[in-house]
């Protein structure tokens, strides 16, 4: 006998994480079915729900004035659309064989089993932390949750003295880097790679290391960190790399995130090669016909590449959990896949990629040629033109695009989704070069950036044998 038959007609889902995938699938499930005839219940380990971890740099910087803006729902709001949603509650098995979870009380440590129809896992990323003397110090923290966020704030509250060091150059470490300088802080970014931004080219890493260093962000690029220090009262106060150390009253980890698939391993589901989910197309788990897996846990086809890639963003995250709840909800919908689209910015400098760098272009076997150009954002003429730099990668022979980074100021950024969209429709540079895009003085040059690159590109495609 089912579960669901036990309890009449009605259909139970259970759904482990209550950030953007798991509560857009409850949400999503909820607005295909009523309580009637499905019952929703969510577990969540931390404090809160449905929130921004994208955003958590701004509220540290002072962008964002306070934590509350950073939530989009509030668990009550979910529990007013009939979720049964149990907070501070984390799950601790997954009972495939018997449809069931685990799940402990994190306040009380009282333990309990809940069964299951269906079963949703988004259970996020977790900061790459790594095993090395002092990196569980007072002071050392990560961002991925507003806990996390919360606890750093209190931290730098608590500390008079003001040196900072982050440790790794991706997106979270570039941004927080700029919320400590905006905080007033002395900051050291401590980066293993040649430069900042490992999702760039080093070519253009190198003008996001340019920026950083011109607001007075010390760059330590090529280390690695082989210790932290602490000081006599337990607290950090050092990250020490092969030859040299670099005092600090506060440490932040911004080198990446991994799904946090511990629990989903242990139950015996199909992990990929970078340790998230596999799932297909309705972002089922594979093999397993009621359990679907999406946002950060979870490895995404590369419509570009075609490879399994781990992209942590919230965009997905979301755009899963509306696929997951309308599946699970009786309905029908696929994810197909991503480009590799992503923005940030240091300053006022705008930060922008889209599809392969060179080194995955390699890594796939694909030939390539590349093009860089230096333009404009306005009309030259127009008042606040500013620089932008574009690179673009194009396949050897057939033209196809095949990635395009974006580095300069003032409207800058948003201009990799036209390349996003060339991307998905799978474009050659040639074809780019007649996009009809919007012109105007006040918007960009006649010709777009993005498509002097598209010109250059074409024609060092044409000019290979």
């Amino acid at each position: 006998m089912s579960m669901s038959a036990a309890r009449g007609t009605r259909e139970r889902l259970v759904v482990i994480g209550g950030d953007a995938a798991g509560m857009s699938a409850a949400s999503q499930a909820r607005r295909m079915k009523g309580p009637d005839e499905l019952e929703i219940v969510a577990f969540e380990r931390g404090h809160f729900t449905s929130f921004s971890a994208c955003g958590i740099p701004y509220w540290v910087g002072g962008d964002v004035p306070e934590r509350d803006k950073l939530i989009a729902r509030t668990p009550e709001e979910h529990r007013a659309r009939d979720i049964d949603l149990r907070m501070r509650t984390e799950v601790t098995e997954i009972d495939v064989a018997a449809g069931r979870v685990g799940a402990r009380d994190v306040d009380s440590g009282a333990e309990s089993w809940t069964s299951y129809d269906k079963l949703v896992i988004a259970t996020g990323a977790r900061p790459v932390r790594p095993e090395l003397p002092g990196m569980d110090a007072p002071g050392v923290h990560g961002v991925q949750t507003l806990d996390d966020g919360q606890a750093l704030l209190d931290s730098l509250t608590r500390t008079r003295a003001r040196r900072a060091v982050v440790v790794g150059a991706g997106y979270i470490g570039v941004e927080m880097a700029e919320a400590l300088i905006n905080r007033g802080y002395e900051v050291t970014v401590v980066n293993r790679g040649r430069e900042p931004m490992s999702t760039l080219d080093p070519d253009m890493g190198r003008l996001v290391h340019e920026a950083m260093e011109g607001l007075g962000i010390t760059m330590v690029n090529d280390a690695e960190v082989t210790k932290l220090l602490t000081g006599d009262d337990g607290r950090v106060r050092a990250v020490a790399t092969e030859d040299a150390e670099f005092p600090a009253d506060v440490v932040v980890l911004g080198i990446g995130v991994r799904p946090e698939t511990a629990l989903a391993a242990d139950a015996g589901l199909p992990l990929g090669a970078h340790g998230g989910l596999l799932t297909d197309l309705a972002m089922r788990v594979r093999g397993h016909e009621n359990i679907w897996a999406g946002g950060d846990c979870v490895e995404v086809l590369d419509l570009v590449s075609g490879r399994e890639r781990h992209i942590a963003l919230g965009t997905h995250a979301n755009k899963h959990g509306q696929v997951i709840g309308t599946n699970a909800g009786g309905g029908y919908a696929t994810f197909p896949g991503v480009v590799g689209t992503a923005v940030s910015k240091v300053c006022d400098l705008e930060i922008a990629r889209t599809g392969l760098r060179e080194k995955d272009a390699r890594r796939a076997g694909l030939q390539f040629v590349t093009a860089t150009i230096e333009s404009t954002s306005r009309a030259g003429y127009y008042p606040g033109a500013s620089p932008m730099t574009v690179k673009m990668l194009a396949e050897r022979r057939t033209g196809r695009l095949l990635g395009v980074q974006i580095v300069g100021r003032e409207g800058a950024g948003k201009r990799v989704d036209v390349a996003a969209v060339a991307l998905t429709a799978g474009l050659t540079v040639e074809q780019m070069t007649a996009l009809d895009l919007g012109y105007a003085p006040p918007f960009s040059p006649v010709w777009d950036p993005v498509l002097v690159a598209a010109r250059k590109a074409a024609k060092a495609v044409g000019q290979q044998p």
